[in-house]
């Protein structure tokens, strides 16, 4: 019976239960990143309404993604322990309980605690969906399932920089952080009635509601003790890979988006609203456009699809100093090419997750998988808060101008140019590892028994 239920099954071909539990996954997602780049809107706002300077502001992103980054590898441990469904549905509560009291507060303090919950609960989501991946669907699939995942979730910036800011500046800060933490109660709620970790683990609460049903006795799955996990993620090469490869692609995005993009628009630049809220949804359709792309390119590339991925951090990196040599404002012109080409290459900071899926044991995917995805939030939680001392240092207490955007973001620069030589770093010791593997004729065996 439960043969039945599983033909075909979804590892070895895509069905319609594998999206249906796919794209819920991926809503919870596009609230996390809804929330996640809410406040990069509201930043302005928010240095009214808790009377702080630009260094305070940018504590509330330097937390919330300080958070994010240094909860990866717990939440990966706990996705590989108790499961994806689990974690998306305690996270989307946590969020939403952070987005509902920054809502109501007017204490800088109880906001940035909102932020912890904030950041907390997004670090459930993307590792969530991406464990969900390889069970759900053929491997040579997932490629393109992970850009579609990263490019769906652009939804959200897009949330955040119309509705969002919509309802920022027109009911106010409390019925637009409410109605993100609303949202997220709801999403949460369609996570838990939709989404499943496994086929099988679907399957068996299918077979629980005949009440005829006994089900079998199973043994425990294989798992690996918490140190020896650990272990084995920080020693290899890959995950450091995957770290470089997130953290050079993603930063100068998390930055701009998060936090100060707005500002830089607003007061260097001297765009208005209109034409910002037109900047950051050209950003955004630059990314879903490139997920669907990249994602079949990394399928592909195979083993080398590093190296484009470090290419194309590279134009995001150089770009952004070309953007700054004038001494002058660039006009609107400019910041949309920026913004087009750091979309539509920032996907590529996902292709060292397709390397961790195919040749990892499947044990520490998650694990893995969340190490990895530090790489950018870690950097962007430096660079955002190094920018918000030079800001300080540079304006003397006055408006912030272009000379003092222009001098600050060479703190971005320099953060991203130490990920991209990391990145180069570990790409050469990954190769040298495959090929010396290749010589003595070794094959690494990824171990599929949590699939059985």
């Amino acid at each position: 019976m439960t043969q039945s239920i599983l033909t075909p099954h979804p590892r070895e071909q895509v069905t319609r239960k594998a999206v249906i539990v796919w794209v819920t996954a991926v809503l919870v997602y596009v609230v996390a990143i809804t929330g996640r780049t809410s406040f990069g809107v509201a930043s302005v706002d928010a240095i009214d309404r808790f009377g702080v300077d630009a260094s305070r502001i940018a504590v509330f992103t330097a937390v919330q993604i300080g958070v994010y980054a240094f909860a990866q590898i717990p939440v990966g441990m706990l996705i590989d322990r108790f499961g994806p469904r689990r974690l998306l549905v305690v996270g989307a509560i946590i969020m939403a309980s952070g987005q509902v009291l920054l809502g109501f507060t007017s204490s800088y303090w109880v906001a940035i605690g909102a932020r912890v919950l904030i950041g907390a609960g997004d670090a459930t989501a993307f590792l969530s969906v991406m464990r969900i991946l390889p069970y759900w669907f053929p491997l040579k699939k997932t490629p393109l399932f992970t850009q579609m995942t990263a490019a769906i979730g652009q939804i959200g910036q897009f949330l955040s920089a119309v509705p969002f800011l919509a309802l920022l500046h027109g009911p106010g800060w409390t019925t637009a952080f409410i109605s993100l933490g609303a949202t997220g109660l709801l999403i949460a709620i369609a996570a838990g009635v939709a989404v499943a970790d496994s086929p099988e683990t679907w399957a068996a609460s299918k077979l629980e509601k005949d009440s005829g049903h006994v089900r079998e006795k199973q043994s425990p799955p294989d798992k690996m003790p918490i140190g020896r996990l650990l272990l084995t993620v920080f020693r290899e090469p890959l995950c450091w890979q995957g770290f470089f490869n997130h953290y050079a692609s993603m930063m100068p995005q998390i930055v701009f988006t998060l936090l100060w993009g707005v500002p830089l628009m607003t007061l260097g630049m001297g765009l208005s609203p209109a034409t910002i809220g037109m900047v950051l949804t050209i950003n955004v359709i630059a990314s879903m456009f490139a997920g669907p792309i990249l994602g079949p390119i990394s399928a592909r590339l195979g083993n080398n699809r590093v190296v484009a991925a470090i290419v194309f951090a590279g134009v995001i990196g150089f770009t952004w100093i070309i953007f700054f040599l004038p001494e002058e404002p660039r006009g609107v012109t400019a910041i949309i090419m920026v913004n087009v080409l750091m979309a539509l290459f920032t996907p590529t900071s996902n292709y060292g997750f397709d390397d961790i899926r195919e040749d990892l044991d499947r044990r520490i995917v998650a694990t893995a998988t969340g190490m990895s995805n530090m790489g950018g939030f870690f950097a962007g939680m430096f660079a955002a808060q190094a920018v918000g001392l030079l800001l300080d240092h540079y304006s003397q207490g006055q408006d912030y101008t272009w000379a003092d955007f222009r001098a600050s973001w060479w703190a971005i620069h320099l953060v991203w140019g130490f990920g991209w030589i990391g990145l180069i770093t570990f790409r050469i010791i990954v190769s040298r590892r495959r090929r010396a593997r290749a010589g003595r004729g070794t094959v690494r065996i990824v171990d599929s028994s949590a699939e059985k």
